[in-house]
């Protein structure tokens, strides 16, 4: 299991707390005591924790051309038609992906095609089962063409405790499934924006890994 490279700082940051913190209660209390090996077991938890959150495994991926993959791993909250007034101005259907503090933090493209828009938007940070987080939550969206003409919305979101979205999203790029999209930190969600002709092959509460479940299929 690789490291994502987002998460080296972080690590590098939390080690060094450890060890200053290790440093210290032993200089200031020598006598080994109940406490102190309470308090090294917190500290190797959530070193543990940390490091296992920026968790960054590799995933063969070969999909058909028709194929919508899940952009991250998770549980799908959200599986309805809505008016979509960012970019399309028209009837989608959305397929929500919520990521818990446990789930690997990637996101990946869900088709191969060209990115046409990419926006960033600041925002709030509300719990991302909240209605109004898809609007009012920092967020970033990136739209991707198909070869078949169709296009397929991406919305990555910050939730209570995500406080940065990654993302290499770059218009005019070539993209496939097997590229990463980026990669927010510590709990947030992923909103699939697809044509309301898509075939859904997921279900409400379907847990689902990225780059590998198949959340629909472009009709041609």
């Amino acid at each position: 299991m690789r490291i994502h490279r987002e998460g080296y700082m972080i690590i590098l940051i939390t080690l060094i707390i450890t060890i200053v913190l290790l440093t210290g209660i032993n200089l200031l209390f020598p006598s080994q005591t109940p406490f102190h090996y309470l308090f090294y077991l917190a500290l190797a938890v959530m070193d543990l924790l940390i490091i296992r959150f920026f968790r960054s495994p590799e995933r063969p991926v070969n999909p058909q051309k028709d194929e919508i993959l899940a952009p991250a791993d998770g549980k799908v909250v959200v599986i309805e038609e809505v008016e979509e007034n960012e970019y399309f101005n028209e009837k989608r259907l959305q397929v929500s992906i919520f990521m818990s503090p446990t789930n690997v933090h990637v996101n990946w493209y869900p088709i191969e095609g060209d990115i046409i828009y990419y926006k960033y938007h600041p925002g709030q940070h509300l719990i991302a089962f909240h209605p109004k987080s898809s609007h009012c939550n920092e967020r970033t969206t990136t739209v991707i063409r198909h070869e078949s003409g169709k296009e397929v919305l991406v919305r990555q979101i910050a939730g209570g405790m995500a406080r940065r979205i990654v993302s290499y999203a770059q218009e005019g790029a070539h993209v496939t499934p097997a590229q990463e999209l980026g990669f927010i930190k510590f709990g947030s969600r992923v909103d699939l924006l697809l044509p309301t002709d898509t075939l859904i092959e997921t279900k409400l509460k379907q847990k689902v890994t990225g780059s590998s479940t198949i959340i629909g299929r472009i009709k041609s």
